[in-house]
């Protein structure tokens, strides 16, 4: 089965959104790196021209990959993800079917295996956050990051 075909809209104040429908597929995590790889070049991020702007889009690269990979551990997988872009900030959005609360683990040990997704996404991002809609199982994760100068 196919992801479900891009939504490509417009948003207010000329930014961009994108989402793909995950629809029970197998090999998640490369196929939303993928879809984040095709939509930055869309938007201009790449080809990077600087190490600067090398760097933003690998990071937003990473940080896709740590919010896809905690749904596939902590919540029985990612339904869809969600990317919007304008001139300033880049949002990631991941929705799934999980009731945990997802955080950093507290201390941080850097020598430690596993458990440094959320400690990734907050060292990255500008801000993150959980979103729950209320009667509606799941939650949607989302993350900022600034676009490069």
């Amino acid at each position: 089965m196919r992801p479900r075909r891009p939504d490509r809209r417009r948003r207010r104040g000329g930014g961009q959104v994108r989402r793909l429908s995950f629809d029970d597929q197998s090999g998640v995590v490369p196929l939303a790196r993928d879809f984040t790889r095709q939509a930055l070049y869309a938007w201009g991020w790449l080809p990077a021209a600087t190490a600067d702007q090398r760097a933003a889009a690998e990071d937003v690269l990473l940080v896709v990959s740590e919010l896809v990979t905690n749904a596939c551990l902590h919540a029985e997988g990612p339904d869809h993800l969600a990317i919007t872009c304008d001139n300033k900030v880049i949002r990631i959005e991941v929705t799934d079917r999980g009731a945990g609360q997802p955080a950093p683990r507290t201390p941080h040990r850097a020598g430690r295996p596993g458990g440094h997704g959320m400690f990734i996404v907050q060292r990255l991002c500008l801000d993150w956050g959980v979103v729950r809609a209320p009667g509606v199982a799941g939650k949607t994760v989302w993350a900022d990051l600034g676009a490069p100068a």
